[in-house]
């Protein structure tokens, strides 16, 4: 099996404050492992609430920044250490979309030149007409109408038009991997589906592998095939979406699960055990992260990390309640 991208063990630690008596040490990711194939493309979930790891976890896996520990490659190699012809394949092969569609825009520019940058800089069309017509092409993919689209300014289209152009950007590129950090959550709610239907139908369409990181459960149930959920920059479990979704059994996952609004305000969607909402939230010093709010919390969790242990095939989670049921991973 051809491994694209892959995280190993990565760790990142910010160090914060000022002189060698004042500094802190806050660990936003601990201990992350992925593997993407080429030959299985897939679409994978990163869940978790504001401040879980989740954005730290982004700017590792396209090598914004790099890990304190453990590392990350592309097609065997390290990011870190890849010269410059490697560099370019990696940025074409792996693609981006980010949280704001408006941010990534030149207001200066029409919005044609967040088109026309890649094909000209990666040497993708043989003419002009050419290039034309793989512009067309991408952002009717989309579902957008190159003659309502293009010859526009930033402010001239709608949020969800601006997040459409980026897919079709994407798309321009024929990445492998496309890793969208919270691509709907600044879009109104009437369009959200439809920019998930086109990074679905990429993936179905080309085998791009996306990598999907959200708060919202919702969303990743509808779309993915795995999920990995974040707390304080830890997986506490992690599998087929299904499973998670619908049977969550860290305590944190079922708190995230019971936390999603329904219509009727007398039910609750997973139906699971209610957390103590009078912890004050606050993270352990040692053990378990989540221990602080966990109902049931052990003196064990407070002294030691659990390690990941595989419940059934298709998940692991990181809890002592299922020290007796299970396998540990490490």
């Amino acid at each position: 099996m051809t491994e694209l991208l892959v995280a190993e063990h990565a760790t990142k630690a910010f160090v914060t404050g000022g002189g060698l008596l004042h500094r802190e040490t806050t660990v936003a990711l601990d201990d992350f492992s992925l593997a993407l194939s080429e030959e299985h493309p897939t679409v994978i979930a990163v869940a978790g609430e504001s401040g879980s790891g989740k954005t730290t976890l982004a700017r590792l896996l396209l090598g914004i920044i790099g890990p304190t520990s453990g590392r990350v490659t592309y097609r065997g190699r390290d990011l870190s250490k890849m010269d410059k012809s490697e560099q370019k394949v990696f940025r074409q092969e792996v693609q981006a979309i980010f949280q704001d569609p408006f941010e990534v825009y030149n207001p200066f520019y029409k919005v044609d030149h967040v088109l026309t940058t890649p094909i000209a800089k990666f040497g993708l069309a043989q003419s002009d007409d050419d290039a034309v017509r793989q512009i067309h092409n991408a952002l009717e993919k989309v579902g957008l109408r190159p003659e309502e689209t293009l010859g526009r300014y930033p402010h001239q289209v709608s949020g969800g038009q601006r997040q459409r152009i980026m897919i079709a950007r994407a798309l321009l590129l024929r990445p492998r991997i496309i890793l969208a950090d919270e691509p709907v959550s600044m879009v109104d709610a009437s369009l959200r589906a439809t920019i998930l239907e086109s990074l679905l139908r990429l993936h179905q369409e080309f085998d791009i592998s996306l990598l999907y990181i959200t708060h919202d459960l919702t969303t990743a149930y509808q779309l993915c095939d795995n999920i990995y959920v974040l707390y304080q920059g830890m997986v506490v479990e992690e599998g087929n979406v299904e499973l998670v979704i619908k049977e969550p059994k860290h305590p944190y996952t079922q708190l995230l699960v019971n936390s999603i609004p329904l219509p009727n305000p007398e039910l609750r969607w997973g139906g699971g055990q209610k957390l103590d909402t009078t912890a004050d939230g606050s993270v352990a010093a040692k053990g378990c992260k989540f221990a602080n709010r966990c109902p049931h919390v052990s003196e064990i969790c407070r002294r030691q990390d659990p390690p990941r242990y595989r419940t059934d095939p298709q998940r692991s989670v990181a809890c002592y309640l299922y020290e007796d049921l299970a396998t540990s991973e490490g």
